[in-house]
């Protein structure tokens, strides 16, 4: 089976297919794919990896594959003011959230109790179906996370 074996992030080199994936399925290593248009492949990375909306795969034969986020099931935050946007940020991001970040308002995957905190922050949420392509973390790409502790602090 032909083999991805790199990604390239922010690429705009021509596609020859696509791949529609939503949040938890760009996060991979080694799993089997399949283009819109029908070809199967392997994506077979070193480690595993959260693959962005606009990456390419690059395929053994040079063709390069384009990662889509598909739409999901989201909450769009905004609030009054750009102040209190940024503290609902920071109680999202005290959370560990993945979010969207965008002029204006905060994307997050839906969860009713984070809307309530929201809410009870003073913002307001409009349920939507979009596509969801989260900040990458500070750490690590964003796959891992960490308080301090190794340096003997």
């Amino acid at each position: 089976m032909l083999r991805a074996t790199a990604v390239e992030t922010f690429s705009v080199a021509p596609a020859a297919g696509r791949v529609l994936l939503d949040f938890d399925a760009r996060y991979r290593r080694r799993t089997a794919m399949r283009t819109e248009d029908g070809l199967d492949f392997l994506l077979d990375l070193e480690r595993a990896q959260r693959l962005r909306h606009g990456d390419r795969l690059v395929l053994e034969d040079g063709r390069r594959i384009a990662v889509e986020a598909a739409p999901e099931d989201l909450a769009e935050i905004r609030a009054p003011a750009p102040g209190e946007l940024m503290r609902i940020a920071w109680h999202l991001g005290n959370r560990h959230l993945p979010v969207m970040l965008a002029p204006g308002n905060i994307r997050i995957r839906r969860d009713h109790v984070i809307e309530a905190m929201v809410i009870g922050l003073g913002g307001t949420v409009a349920h939507i179906y979009a596509a969801f392509d989260p900040e990458r973390g500070a750490y690590a790409g964003g796959n891992a996370h960490s308080h301090g502790g190794d340096d003997g602090a």
